[in-house]
């Protein structure tokens, strides 16, 4: 996807040189802390979080907003919808 300037997440976890499945690992645990409606961007160098975030969110019943190529990273972000986590 394109980049999106609007974006401005309430979280931002850098995940950036850790492998798969580090980064998705890293969204989940830091996801628990967030209230329904916050964003949360995960910056990752590995190309896997695209696929790896959107499904889990997809899965977990939350908004994939979508994945954004950044200058030597990847930025995804996903929207709290669900109350529990």
């Amino acid at each position: 996807m394109d980049s999106s300037p609007s974006l401005r997440p309430d979280k931002v976890v850098d995940a950036r040189g850790i492998p798969c499945p580090g980064p998705l690992l890293r969204l989940i645990d830091e996801f628990k802390n967030l209230a329904a409606g916050d964003i949360i961007s995960v910056y990752s160098t590995d190309e896997g979080v695209k696929v790896d975030c959107r499904a889990w969110a997809r899965k977990s019943g939350n908004e994939f907003l979508g994945d954004f190529e950044r200058e030597g990273y990847y930025e995804v972000a996903v929207k709290k919808i669900a109350g529990e986590m």
